[in-house]
């Protein structure tokens, strides 16, 4: 199995962007996006001057507990800036999004709970809503956590999306929206303590 085939099989059809657009993105944006490839690991990332972007991280089940997920996180943390993702909601049928929230809080995200993120799939053409998560070393706010995703939602999620899809993504505004009084719970806050090892 290639690692396109390994990300797809993982995540669902809505957040996946084609084999053709992560291609070209490893290629003409190669300063910036990069894949980090392993027996038992893909990690696809966005490294902006001043923060990074997880756009996928898998892990083969064979190998999970191994400490595989924590070593890829660590060493993004040495580039001491801000790590930004995101994550569905919490659903109870699956369980792999509630690990996915336990191994994050783990490794010291925050959910960023002023940010809304709400983009419809090119895949399947029904609305996406995801949470925003972030580890910052410097405790920035999430106004600059806001701004940094507007950047690489342009840069990357967008990127060459016509040409490559024959439709576009709709724009950053109606996209992403920053609100200090959005009603969001904690996603992360509500996780049980400890209960997946």
């Amino acid at each position: 199995m290639d690692w396109y085939e390994k990300l797809s099989k993982y995540f669902p059809i809505e957040e996946m962007k084609s084999k053709a657009h992560m291609e070209l993105l490893l290629k003409e944006k190669g300063d910036v996006y990069h894949k980090d490839e392993g027996p038992y690991h893909v990690l696809m990332y966005a490294e902006f001057d001043t923060f990074i972007f997880i756009d996928y991280v898998w892990v083969s089940a064979k190998s999970r507990g191994q400490g595989i997920g924590h070593q890829l996180i660590e060493k993004l943390k040495q580039h001491n800036k801000p790590i930004i993702l995101e994550v569905e909601p919490v659903d109870y049928e699956d369980t792999d999004t509630e690990k996915r929230l336990h191994f994050y809080k783990r490794e010291g995200f925050t959910h960023a709970q002023s940010i809304g993120y709400n983009r419809r799939s090119l895949a399947t053409n029904e609305e996406n809503p995801m949470e925003i998560l972030y580890w910052s070393p410097n405790d920035e706010s999430e106004e600059v956590i806001y701004e940094q995703m507007r950047k690489m939602y342009e840069s990357i999620h967008t990127y060459k999306d016509e040409e490559i899809y024959g439709k576009s993504y709709q724009p950053v505004d109606e996209v992403l929206t920053y609100d200090e009084g959005r009603e969001s719970e904690d996603i992360l806050a509500g996780l049980e303590k400890d209960q997946i090892k």
